[in-house]
């Protein structure tokens, strides 16, 4: 929840001339606030970013206050939309299968999900990381299309704590994780504590195929420095 209209219009201004650098085949993709999606979407138009939104509710429309369609993102431009993020869990009340729910009508709308999963520092302390990933993973995947799905691992615990998830346990859980679908060629990506000083090391991971960022992603050259890892 950072960034009025103005203020990420104001963002894109110093990062988009960053992206004259970046190779190719590269994705870039914003997951700003409902209210800067229209905007953004203007903004971007003709551009190599893509967008994506926070959220998606599994109705097309009704009587659910505060809440977005598939259909009204998709109007707009939006392409891809994250699911199940531990904040929404954590604060909000999410499910596995309200998770389920909104990454199927996601996709039912022409958008690709992006399911995140993960653990808490009392879960991994406990050594429930493994089977709470794979419960996870075995409920929210439900009649899921593999081929339209991005997954992000998001270690609750290292994510603005001090805490840090060391690369290789990354890398081992996010194995972990493509072990268990039955299309190996979906895209992981890791989000916790993301930043410039530590994105290189990430990506030379061989299971990481990219990163989901959060805190490092608000200030433009900080992103900047992550889209154009080395």
């Amino acid at each position: 929840m950072f960034k009025t209209q103005a203020e990420s219009e104001e963002f894109l201004r110093g990062f988009l001339p960053h992206l004259e650098e970046t190779p190719e085949e590269r994705e870039v993709l914003l997951c700003p606030p409902f209210t800067d999606l229209s905007v953004l979407s203007k903004y971007l138009h003709g551009s190599r970013i893509q967008l994506g939104a926070q959220n998606v509710h599994w109705e097309e429309n009704g009587a659910y206050t505060g809440e977005i369609s598939g259909p009204m993102l998709t109007e707009i431009g939006v392409r891809f939309v994250i699911v199940g993020h531990s904040e929404r869990r954590q604060y909000f009340g999410e499910t596995d299968e309200t998770v389920n729910l909104r990454l199927k009508a996601a996709q039912k709308s022409g958008l690709t999900p992006i399911l995140c999963v993960g653990e808490t520092k009392e879960q991994r302390d406990a050594g429930q990381t493994e089977s709470l990933i794979i419960g996870q993973l075995e409920k929210g995947l439900v009649n899921v299309d593999q081929d339209n799905l991005v997954i992000a691992y998001e270690p609750i615990w290292a994510i603005g704590t001090g805490d840090t998830c060391e690369v290789t346990e990354a890398n081992r859980v996010i194995g972990l994780i493509r072990s268990q679908l039955t299309n190996a060629n979906v895209s992981i990506q890791y989000g916790g504590s993301v930043k410039p000083n530590n994105i290189d090391e990430i990506m030379a991971q061989p299971e990481i195929d990219g990163v989901l960022v959060g805190g490092a992603s608000l200030e433009a050259e900080s992103f900047a420095r992550i889209v154009n890892y080395k």
